[in-house]
Formats: C-alpha cells, structure tokens, sequence
C-alpha cells in the first residue's frame, strides 16, 4: 500500500490566524483510497524548513503531499523549497508560463510567472480536465493551500494512490477503558492484522467507549469483532 506523508507549509497555522482544514480532509480521503498517511508536519514559510522536511519525507515515504506557498506572492516558496530538497534548480516551465500568459493576458506579470517557476525535472499532472496542472517533483505532490482548491485538485488525481482500503467494525461499551484493557490486549495479540482503537465519548450521556476494529483483512476483522461482541467487550453499532 503506498505510504504518504504530508506538510503543511505556512505560518498562518502555526500561528493560529487560521485553523488547518487539509489535514483532517487528507487524513480521511486518504484511508478511504486505501493509503497509508504515517505523518503529518506543519512547516512555516522558511526555506531550510521547508526543504528539509520534504527531503525526510520523500526519502521515508511513498508519496509527499505538500499545502500551501505555491501562489505569486514573496512569502510563496514551497517550490523552492522543494527544489532545494532534491538540490536542483527552478526554471520555468514552458507549459506553466504558456498556460498563464494564456490565461491572465497582460496581467501576467513576474509576480504571476512565479507560479510556473518550479523545480526543474518537474511533470505535470493534467488528470481530470483541470485548469491548472498539478506539479510533481519525483515523489513530491505540490498542492495548494486554499481548502476548496486542494480538494478539487487532490480528487482529480487520488487516484494516482490508491490502495486497498481498510474495513471497520464499531463496538459501543458503557464499561470503563480499565475494565476492558486486557480483553482488548489479548484480542489484539491473536489479530495482529487488526488494529484495535479505544475512544471514551466523556461528553455525551451516558458516558461510553466507542471502539474501532479495522483491518484490510476482511476474515480477520469479522473474527476479531464477533470474539470481542461474544466476550462482552461491546456491542456492535451499525454502518
């Protein structure tokens, strides 16, 4: 199953100006296409930063998915920070700078052609019909920042890593973590390929444990459920 990783490039989030909306968004599509998402990073708009953790994570991972700095504006240098993660220069590229002086007209000015000065290597993904391509560096997936925009670019090409997806069972129980830990221990250790997750609901009344059962093995994770339900664990909920 391929393995992703994600950076979300900019000081808006760490800041708090604004709340980060990719992550949560990436981190559901990306396990129901079936792939791995092993680590998140929020990065802030500085060009070492950005190029080292790209170069961790395209050298651990699958895939890199970056967010953000991708616009016309000075603090936009997430493609500079990728090129220097791989050591190799930007250039602009004949199909970007075509496509926006074909679209903008006179407006497209230097600010503007910064957003086709990418690294050089660089493809282009087109999948989809979109206005504007995706730009891919080896492993690396630039996206952009703007919620709406990455979610309308990144379903255009999710298919580009897809997976085999995981099921998941949901058992409700009204017994405390404690009181269930080591049925859940014991149930974990005979269904290695299952994982096991455990989520008291504090807020809510009664106050309950929801419990996750999911795997990509779909004889495993009917086992695992009907021994728990069986055993008194929990009782299982629908969907």
């Amino acid at each position: 199953m391929p393995t992703v990783g994600v950076a979300i490039i900019g000081n808006e989030i760490l800041s708090g100006k604004y709340a980060d909306e990719n992550t949560p968004w990436l981190a559901r599509r990306l396990r129901e296409l079936g792939a791995d998402l092993l680590r998140v990073a929020v990065v802030p708009d500085t060009l070492g930063d950005i190029a080292a953790e790209v170069a961790a994570q395209a050298a651990r991972y699958d895939v890199v998915l970056t967010t953000g700095g991708v616009g016309p504006t000075h603090d936009d240098i997430t493609f500079a920070g990728v090129a220097q993660a791989f050591a190799v220069p930007l250039h602009h590229h004949p199909e970007l700078v075509a496509v926006l002086r074909t679209r903008m007209g006179d407006a497209c000015n230097a600010a503007a052609l910064r957003m086709a000065e990418v690294p050089e290597g660089s493809t282009l993904w087109w999948d989809g019909g979109v206005r504007f391509p995706t730009v891919v560096c080896r492993n690396v997936a630039i996206f952009p920042g703007v919620p709406s925009l990455l979610r309308l670019k990144f379903d255009k090409v999710a298919h580009r890593f897809a997976g085999t997806p995981y099921g998941l069972v949901r058992l409700r129980t009204e017994a405390t973590e404690s009181a269930i830990a080591e049925r859940l221990t014991a149930a974990q250790d005979r269904h290695p390929t299952v994982t096991i997750g455990s989520y008291p609901r504090l807020d809510e009344v009664p106050v309950h444990v929801v419990l996750t059962l999911e795997s990509r093995d779909a004889a495993a994770l009917e086992a695992c459920a009907e021994e728990l339900v069986a055993a008194g664990v929990g009782e299982r909920l629908p969907g």
